[in-house]
């Protein structure tokens, strides 16, 4: 059965058509059967992918099926098993938007982490958010003792955010598509596991 993929950006013509065309063309090497679309929280459909995007895929040889910006839609967060944003912002909005798919959003660096101390600061960070976004919404106040948490919780996670190179040098692109496709090998290698 193949695993569909959904990678998120913002306006989806940088990062997650980025990691939509490696993800494809790795794992077609890999022989790995997997279906991939992104899409960005804040994209206007149609708009061409950027330039050094392009051009990065070209040469990659992981230029099919990437043309275009899609926005992001419900009925394609339904598709997805698997959804992976390029920042914990992304991910954020979009399970305010979607909070149906809490079991199936992660950052892509986040699920290419493999350290469980890692992972168990990011569930504790991410259940201590929740917490305080409730408090927050139901007009209780937020103490200090947990604002000190946050604090302690988010200098000791790591960063989790593939940086935008949007409106960079094509040098600023090629480092994205480095640390997309270090991310991606494994994302593939734990897929393949099952």
């Amino acid at each position: 059965m193949k695993t569909r993929i959904l990678f998120v950006c913002t306006g989806n013509t940088c990062r997650s058509p980025m990691a939509e065309g490696l993800c494809r063309s790795m794992a077609e090497r890999e022989g790995l059967e997997v279906e991939v679309r992104s899409a960005g929280v804040s994209a206007v459909d149609g708009a061409a992918v950027s330039r050094h995007t392009g051009d990065i895929l070209r040469e990659k040889g992981a230029s099919g099926g990437v043309t275009s910006s899609s926005s992001l839609k419900p009925e394609t967060v339904r598709w997805a098993d698997l959804i992976l944003t390029m920042t914990m912002s992304h991910k954020r909005m979009l399970l305010e938007r979607h909070p149906e798919a809490v079991d199936k959003v992660h950052t892509l660096l986040e699920y290419a982490e493999s350290d469980p101390a890692v992972l168990d600061r990011i569930r504790e960070k991410e259940s201590l958010l929740s917490e305080l976004q409730l408090k927050q919404a139901l007009g209780q106040p937020i103490g200090r003792e947990e604002r000190e948490r946050l604090y302690r919780l988010d200098e000791a996670a790591p960063d989790f955010d593939i940086p935008d190179p949007f409106g960079g040098s094509r040098r600023d692109y090629d480092e994205t598509a480095k640390a997309i496709e270090r991310a991606l090998a494994s994302v593939l290698k734990r897929l393949k596991r099952g």
